[in-house]
C-alpha cells in the first residue's frame, strides 16, 4: 500500500473515494500537517498501490487500513476522515476497529445501500471497465464530481481528475465497483456511533445530496453537521478552505 505520511501530531487518516488516489487530499495534507500527522493513502487497486483483482469489499478496505496503522506503529486513535467510498469504508471501520478511532469525518457519502437497479449498474461498470479501459469510468464520473460553476480552477481539477482515472488500472477500479455493489445498509449502525463526527456536504452534491447526508448527521450521536457552499462531491478539493476550516474547528472542539 502506497502511503503519504506528512506531519507530526495527533493522527488524521485520509481515505479517498472512487476512482481517485491520495492526492484529492492534498489541500487538507497541506494544511493540517502543520500541526497533525497526516496519512493519505492510495487504497488497495489505486494509485500507486498493489492491485487485488476480481473483488475488495468495504470490509477488506478497512481492515487494510488497520493493517496500515500496524505498519506505521500508530497505536493511539485516529481521526479517519473518508468522502464517497472512503465513507462507506469509515462504517467498516467503525464497525471492526472501533478502539482505534477518536473521531470521524464524512465527506459527500451515503449510509444507504445501492438499489438493485445501481447495484447492476455498478457490476455492469466492472465488466465493462475491463474490458474497454478507464476512460468509460471518467466519462461517467467527471460530470458529477464539481459544481456548476464555471471557473478556470475547475477546468484544471477536472483535468486532473481525468488524468488519475486514466492512470488507474482498471482492475483495481472494477472490484472497488464491484465491493460497493454489494456493500450493507449502515444506517441500522448509527445510532451506535457515539464517538466525535463531523458530517460535511457540497451544497450542490449531486451523488450524496445535503438532504441525505442532513439524515446522516441527525441519526449519529454526537456529530456536527456543514453545508459547503459553491461545491458539488468533491467538496474537499474543490472549495479547500472552508473544508480545512471546518475540520479544525471539529479537531479543536473534541
Amino acid at each position: 500500500m502506497s502511503v503519504n505520511d506528512v506531519g507530526q501530531g495527533s493522527p488524521i487518516l485520509f481515505v479517498h473515494g472512487f476512482p481517485l488516489d491520495h492526492s484529492m487530499w492534498r489541500e487538507q495534507v497541506a494544511d493540517l500537517s502543520r500541526d497533525h500527522r497526516c496519512i493519505a493513502p492510495d487504497l488497495r487497486g489505486f494509485g500507486q498501490s498493489t492491485v487485488t483483482e476480481g473483488k475488495v469489499t468495504m470490509e477488506q478496505f478497512a481492515d487494510d487500513l488497520a493493517a496500515l496503522l500496524d505498519e506505521l506503529k500508530i497505536t493511539e486513535p485516529v481521526v479517519l476522515c473518508g468522502l464517497s467510498m472512503g465513507g462507506y469504508i469509515a462504517w467498516q471501520f467503525v464497525r471492526r476497529h472501533s478502539d482505534r478511532l477518536r473521531g470521524l469525518i464524512l465527506c459527500d457519502t451515503r449510509a444507504v445501500p445501492d438499489s438493485t437497479e445501481a447495484a447492476a449498474n455498478r457490476l455492469k461498470l466492472a465488466d465493462d471497465v475491463v474490458r474497454t479501459g478507464p476512460e468509460l469510468v471518467a466519462n461517467t464520473m467527471l460530470p458529477k464530481l464539481f459544481s456548476d460553476r464555471e471557473s478556470n480552477r475547475r477546468s484544471q481539477l477536472k483535468d486532473e481528475l481525468r488524468r488519475v482515472i486514466l492512470a488507474t488500472d482498471s482492475r483495481g477500479i472494477a472490484a472497488a465497483s464491484r465491493g460497493m455493489a454489494e456493500r450493507a445498509d449502515a444506517r441500522p449502525w448509527l445510532a451506535a456511533m457515539t464517538c466525535p463526527a463531523l458530517v460535511m456536504v457540497g451544497e450542490q452534491d449531486v451523488i450524496s445530496p445535503p438532504p441525505e447526508m442532513s439524515e446522516i448527521a441527525t441519526a449519529l450521536p454526537h456529530a456536527t453537521f456543514r453545508v459547503i457552499p459553491d461545491s458539488g462531491h468533491l467538496a474537499p478539493l474543490e472549495t479547500p478552505q472552508p473544508v480545512n476550516e471546518a475540520i479544525r474547528v471539529f479537531l479543536a472542539e473534541k
